[in-house]
């Protein structure tokens, strides 16, 4: 791959005896998806050209023409004027091929020391690093989003849910701050991933390195990478930053899912917790009164799509030996549209959290099904010296006693309360009250409203 270009355009055509067949350049071409990575191309090829003029490998004149030539084709991209070519195969040798119309034998000299090995996996490095610090504005977007939320409902009230049945009573900002956190965790994978990202391949050649006198750390430097790729096999080889990356954005979704489902849920007539936004929703074409939560419905399907796309960088990578294989051309696709569907996820999530109405009626009155405040009895008849495996029985006989008579716990009287343990006292009132339950839970991690408050200012603290 590291031929001079033809006057047809291929590096490599002097090698063979026929040409290929248009059905195999279609088969084989990626510039047509690869050319995103445009200026991440022009960018690396710069530093390329400045290292190689440093070390006297190129004329400075050759670098100052490469220089000219690459702001032209810069702005032709911009413009939408650039003519991207099939025969070119990809968006490098698009590139190439004009920078040498352009400024003649410098652009011949631009490929000097280097291969379109090296050079792909600099690109993809270059464009991920862009995509994941994309990505870590998002999601502190949506986290701020989900803040506000909590913060505006640090009081409400709504029955949390285990196996989908009423467990205890929780404040609906607790329950948001779930998700600040497992998306804080997304953004601390995404982080992580972006070092490993952010070490540069470009030296590696095609696989051996070069025989050129070469400084990659310079390159480094000028391109912004951290370190530099230590083996010039695996450099060129392997895509796990990718698959790592794809992994830590399947687990995005995934948190995006789940809010997804849960917000499909609320927003239902039968449950009623919340509303969104009229420009999240779409109708029906034959019912009138339908307002479809298109949005997060879309968002839990695309999930499988990440998904998907992940598997599909761990099968290809699974049986190539090494080094470089054309297997690797089929990581771009699946990786381009993870980034475009992660990103537009994020937007839009951020947007619709802003868009949310809460009904705290609904939520109050759900809250005071399904005897929430159980555990809260068990509690209290520990505290008054009861064992828990007993205080647990005690409660639960009084259950079945409000099943029978289709009522609340609070609902019974002390001297019915009593008839299950004489422990309990005219105190055991304030427990049982939904208020009292949330406010009980008063520690780091707790619902109670006011530890809600702190973890919002925390986070806020975290994210300024």
């Amino acid at each position: 791959m590291t031929a001079q270009l033809s006057k047809k355009g291929e590096a490599w055509s002097a090698r063979f005896s026929e040409p290929v067949s248009d059905l195999v350049k279609r088969y084989t071409a990626s510039v047509f998806f690869d050319k995103r990575l445009a200026q991440f191309d022009i960018q690396g090829s710069l530093a390329h050209a400045e290292m190689l003029a440093t070390r006297g490998i190129i004329s400075q004149q050759d670098f100052a023409d490469i220089q000219r030539g690459m702001q032209q084709i810069a702005g032709e991209i911009d413009a939408g004027q650039f003519e991207w070519l099939l025969d070119l195969e990809d968006v490098h040798l698009n590139i190439e091929k004009r920078l040498t119309e352009l400024v003649g034998d410098a652009g011949k000299r631009l490929h000097t020391g280097r291969s379109r090995n090296d050079q792909v996996a600099t690109d993809i490095r270059l464009y991920m690093r862009a995509a994941i610090d994309d990505i870590a504005a998002l999601l502190r977007e949506l986290r701020l989003a989900l803040l506000d939320l909590a913060e505006q409902h640090s009081d409400t009230i709504l029955p949390g849910f285990t196996h989908m049945q009423v467990a205890q009573p929780v404040t609906f900002g607790h329950h948001m701050l779930a998700y600040v956190e497992m998306f804080g965790r997304d953004a601390e994978r995404m982080a992580d991933c972006r070092k490993r990202v952010n070490r540069l391949p470009l030296g590696a050649a095609a696989l051996a390195g070069t025989t050129f006198p070469i400084d990659r750390e310079q390159v480094a430097k000028l391109l912004g990478f951290e370190e530099v790729c230590r083996n010039s096999l695996d450099a060129v080889s392997d895509r796990d930053f990718a698959i790592e990356f794809c992994a830590a954005a399947a687990l995005v979704m995934t948190h995006v899912s789940r809010m997804s489902e849960e917000l499909v849920i609320w927003m239902s007539p039968r449950v009623g917790f919340i509303d969104i936004a009229d420009r999240f929703c779409t109708g029906s074409s034959i019912m009138p009164q339908k307002k479809n939560p298109d949005v997060p419905e879309l968002a839990r399907g695309k999930t499988g799509r990440v998904n998907g796309h992940l598997i599909a960088l761990l099968t290809l990578m699974k049986g190539q030996p090494l080094a470089y294989n054309k297997d690797n051309q089929e990581d771009k696709e699946p990786l381009f549209d993870t980034v475009d569907t992660l990103t537009d996820t994020l937007r839009i999530f951020a947007d619709m959290a802003r868009g949310i109405t809460v009904k705290p009626e609904a939520m109050r009155a759900a809250a005071l099904q399904g005897y929430a405040t159980a555990t809260d009895l068990a509690d209290y008849l520990v505290k008054k010296g009861l064992p828990f495996r007993d205080a647990h029985e005690a409660v639960a006989h009084a259950v079945r006693a409000c099943d029978g008579k289709q009522c609340d716990l609070s609902d019974l009287s002390l001297v019915e309360l009593k008839a299950f343990s004489p422990l309990i006292e005219q105190d055991v009132f304030a427990v049982l009250t939904l208020e009292g339950s949330v406010a009980a839970r008063d520690h780091i991690g707790g619902t109670a409203p006011n530890q809600v408050r702190e973890a919002i200012r925390r986070a806020r603290a975290q994210l300024a």
